[in-house]
């Protein structure tokens, strides 16, 4: 499957070189991002579990994040824009708008009602208290 990806790559690439007049690149230069470039960090300790994620170039309002038993769903509305200055004739204007999300279960139910969330920098930190931790318990065999 990765040839294929590749294969796409070079011919791309081989268009490019040959005919650059007819590719255009974007002028952000940025592509949307895909569920795998949200990077996820996860951390435990016995009563929470910590989460950083790489949300980059994304406004805390466009970030929800929901928690349903042990499943984490992080999502995003990714939005760019051009703008224009009184006195500017545009030429050219590309924008994009798309949503990007990424879920994970963890080993244990997180208690929502007491979790946080801080966006800073592009980085996105969840603190996810365990629920109600119960101890495993074992058992005697008769």
């Amino acid at each position: 499957m990765t040839s294929l990806m590749t294969r796409g790559n070079l011919f791309d690439d081989l268009f490019r070189d040959l005919a650059p007049a007819f590719y255009v690149r974007p002028l952000h230069g940025d592509p949307l991002p895909s569920p795998a470039q949200i990077k996820v960090d996860v951390k435990e300790d016995d009563k929470a579990y910590t989460v950083h994620a790489e949300i980059p170039g994304v406004n805390k309002d466009e970030i929800n994040v929901a928690i349903d038993g042990n499943l984490v769903t992080l999502r995003a509305e990714v939005k760019q824009e051009d703008r224009k200055t009184e006195g500017e004739k545009v030429l050219r204007s590309e924008r994009y708008y798309g949503a990007v999300a990424r879920s994970f279960q963890l080993a244990q139910d997180i208690d929502a009602s007491a979790a946080k969330a801080k966006y800073e920098n592009g980085v996105l930190t969840l603190t996810l208290p365990k629920k109600g931790a119960t101890s495993a318990q074992r058992l005697t065999i008769e």
